[in-house]
């Protein structure tokens, strides 16, 4: 039996505080596209892939030849964001925390590419960061299991030695459907009862909450 253990990290909105800028740069591609969708909206479906977002908020009817012109809109005007993403508190601190404690970190995100690099640049803890799930390396994002999934495969772990962290209810879904324990943060601003309801089985105002009580969670005693 396996003794590794996993700790996957969602990015967006749980790592590096980057949800409401997600939302003005959707929010203003789809109105450049003549799309009125309300923020409120828009912040719902963060955490979805880009594919998955335009389908949530706009329908299955939509014109799908539009969609790539969606997509490219919001990652130009997200983009300029880059050099300047701001990492949550303590985020790299956690992440080498549990490194030194043994745990395998992986990022399991629907981001790639740039966006990716910028992210990771932005938490500053490559040197414990074993790999990352990315919209690049998998058919289908969260809510799907397949992020956590990949993530799981590179660090070598069953369900079981896992444990997942995310800020949004296709966070919460997606590690329930990958049968891997889940905790939730608030820092992505979707209310606790909505998480729990998604299935999350601990929940934390954001990650420097969850470093400082790290003895008594998901992350305590498993050996």
């Amino acid at each position: 039996m396996t003794t590794k253990r996993a700790a996957i990290f969602d990015v967006d909105g749980t790592l590096v505080d980057t949800n409401h800028l997600h939302v003005v740069t959707w929010w203003e591609a789809f109105r450049q596209a003549g799309h009125r969708v309300p923020m409120l909206e828009v912040h719902r479906a963060v955490g979805l892939s880009s594919d998955d977002l335009i389908e949530y908020l706009l329908g299955q009817d939509r014109d799908p030849e539009d969609d790539e012109q969606l997509k490219d809109a919001h990652h130009a005007l997200y983009a300029t964001f880059f050099d300047r993403l701001p990492a949550l508190e303590d985020a790299g601190d956690l992440l080498r925390t549990l490194a030194g404690r043994g745990w395998a970190i992986v990022l399991a995100t629907s981001a790639g590419g740039a966006e990716l690099s910028a992210l990771r640049r932005a938490i500053d803890a490559d040197d414990v960061i074993l790999g990352a799930a990315s919209a690049d390396d998998v058919r289908s994002g969260k809510p799907a299991p397949d992020p956590v999934a990949r993530a799981r495969d590179l660090a070598g772990v069953p369900n079981g030695r896992a444990v997942f962290v995310g800020d949004t209810v296709w966070d919460m879904e997606a590690a329930a459907r990958d049968g891997v324990s889940s905790v939730a943060v608030l820092s992505g601003g979707i209310p606790r009862t909505d998480l729990e309801a998604a299935g999350a089985d601990a929940v934390y105002r954001d990650v420097s909450d969850l470093l400082e009580h790290l003895d008594t969670s998901a992350f305590a005693g498993r050996q």
